[in-house]
């Protein structure tokens, strides 16, 4: 990992687990750089035609860390694995800048439901020209072996998730070789998530070559490159010009992921080290005013949200819950986070879509009024007193976190006094309504580990990535914990430990409708009343910054869009980039 902290957890797609912590996004409150051309725009990339971009060359990207695994759907996976197999294995359906899916026509000439009874099935048709690097075509034995490795029935595969394989009753060839048919066992409206990226059946068919052989190397690439090697000691990863590649041939003959410490990567490419390189918000104002490098920002796939535990204590009370909730200044973390980078600094108001996302809308207004009065209100009635906190004879309110005033323990990560800037903000709007903060600042890795997953907190700052896929990415987010057989809690990705049947119910309901308007209806119902179980807090969506070598083209903060890697390279002619 870099320097910075980390704390963007992985939901079971993650396209964007890896980016910078918030401790560094909050360091920025007081500066004042220029702002982006467009801000609000969901992409900032150094955009040019195929036609003005030189063909060969070698691009230096920086990335955090080699990848544990080039296997996406390990437990491992990371960004740097998600850049790997984007470059290098088919993505049937590819992200724009609004974070809509749009179907890739390298791999689909079609892809639609053509049947809903008496199940769905959704018919591919592959592009003729589509094949792995070592001449095989791709085709529907690379689907079945897929969903067979990940559906959850062989206990041989270690997956990380098996989201909507798990629907999948049949997988069949169609007419011809060229087509496959995909039958659900209930409707699925999530279809479009599944086969991205596809491994060849190599990887899939057997369990070794899965959970082994893929992490380490891909035996046949199937995208405009494929991997060459990945050196550990150099902290390399190699992608060179895949030449079976039948699309628009990559422009680069290689890139090269190289894993360097944030701090250290405006310098590199400002010195010619490094061609691309994603920056911490606190190297952004210098960065802004190197005229050896070109810096492009914009909303990233992830924001930052206050996590409540609310299983134990007096944040099982919801009103307790709902009484912090309305006394944190949410716009004001914003703008300290955001409007010094020129970006829009509104609170984010969705736990499913972020505001450059297309269908965005704002539901925070289930949570009820925001301010101190209101939220003193709320505390006084939890406590049973008309004057503020004080302990009562429900056994709840007895327990040790119940005291006067009440006190709350927010877990930070150790190396981040930026977020302990951020903390102290967040304590002092709690003191406003009499709740005192009690800061633990652990060890980076255990913050997740030993405290978040395992419940040894009472608040805390982490970040979610958002997803073109909300009703099945974000579910185990928001999912009501269920009791295990020996008396625990199953709360999969729920770390705040509260959920409600109704938002389940919409969920599910939202999974299985196949009329977009209709699950965008039901998304935001479940959206209205995560808000208003009070638990998990949005503060914003989270700024993407990426420092550029003034030559580079087609690269810079995709946000939540998927890179055409083959357009990526260097300019034809060059010139002083504009400020």
């Amino acid at each position: 990992m870099s320097s910075s902290v980390h704390m963007v957890r992985p939901v079971p797609r993650g396209r964007a687990a890896a980016v910078a912590g918030l401790a560094a996004v909050l360091v920025l409150a007081g500066c004042s750089p220029g702002t982006a051309e467009d801000p609000a725009a969901g992409t900032d990339v150094a955009a040019y035609p195929r036609a003005a971009v030189r063909d060969g060359g070698t691009l230096r990207w920086a990335v955090d860390a080699l990848p544990s695994t080039l296997n996406a759907f390990q437990p491992g996976a990371d960004d740097t694995t998600r850049l790997v197999t984007g470059a290098a294995l088919p993505a049937l359906f590819r992200l724009d800048g609004r974070g809509r899916p749009r179907r890739d026509e390298d791999y689909l000439a079609s892809a639609d439901v053509v049947a809903t009874e008496p199940k769905q099935v959704v018919g591919y048709k592959l592009n003729p020209e589509a094949r792995w690097g070592d001449g095989r075509a791709i085709d529907a034995a690379d689907f079945a072996a897929q969903w067979k490795a990940l559906r959850g029935r062989d206990s041989a595969y270690w997956t990380a998730r098996n989201a909507g394989y798990d629907r999948i009753t049949d997988i069949r060839q169609g007419a011809d070789a060229r087509e496959v048919r995909v039958t659900f066992a209930k409707p699925y409206a999530d279809w479009r998530a599944l086969f991205t990226p596809l491994y060849p059946r190599a990887v899939t068919a057997r369990a070794d070559a899965f959970n082994d052989a893929a992490r380490t190397g891909l035996p046949a690439a199937a995208g405009p490159f494929a991997v060459r090697a990945v050196d550990p000691r150099a902290g390399t990863v190699t992608l060179v010009r895949n030449k079976r590649w039948w699309g628009a041939p990559a422009k680069l003959d290689q890139i090269v992921l190289t894993a360097v410490d944030r701090g250290e990567r405006p310098a590199a490419i400002a010195a010619g080290k490094l061609d691309v390189a994603e920056i911490d918000p606190s190297d952004y104002t210098a960065a802004h005013r190197d005229r050896n490098l070109s810096l492009h920002k914009a909303p990233g796939a992830s924001y930052s949200q206050l996590a409540l535990n609310g299983s134990s204590g007096p944040l099982a009370d919801e009103r307790v819950r709902h009484a912090v909730a309305r006394a944190i200044d949410r716009r004001a973390l914003a703008t300290a986070a955001l409007k010094p980078l020129g970006l829009p600094d509104e609170p984010l108001g969705n736990h499913f879509l972020l505001a450059s996302q297309d269908g965005y809308a704002d539901h925070s207004s289930a949570l009820g009024t925001a301010d101190v009065k209101s939220a003193r209100a709320l505390l006084a009635a939890a406590a049973g007193t008309a004057g503020g906190p004080a302990p009562a004879d429900d056994k709840q309110l007895k327990s040790k976190q119940w005291q006067t005033p009440l006190t709350l323990r927010l877990v930070l990560p150790r190396s981040s006094p930026a977020l302990d800037r951020a903390g102290d903000r967040i304590a002092r709007d709690l003191a406003a309504i009499g709740i005192r903060t009690r800061v633990l600042r652990v060890a980076d890795d255990s913050f997740f580990r030993d405290h978040v997953a395992s419940g040894d907190f009472d608040l805390a700052l982490y970040s979610w990535p958002g997803t073109a896929y909300p009703a099945t990415d974000a579910r185990p987010i928001f999912a009501k914990p269920l009791p295990a057989p020996d008396g625990s809690l199953t709360v999969e990705q729920n770390y705040t430990r509260v959920g409600t049947d109704q938002i389940d119910l919409l969920l599910d309901q939202a999974a299985t409708e196949l009329d977009p308007a209709n699950a965008r209806r039901l998304t935001a119902r479940a959206d209205a009343r995560i808000w208003a179980a009070a638990a998990s807090i949005p503060l914003f969506q989270r700024p993407e910054l990426v420092a550029l070598a003034p030559s580079v083209a087609n690269a810079g903060a995709f946000g939540l869009a998927t890179p055409r890697y083959q357009d990526i390279g260097f300019r034809k002619a060059v010139t002083a980039p504009k400020r």
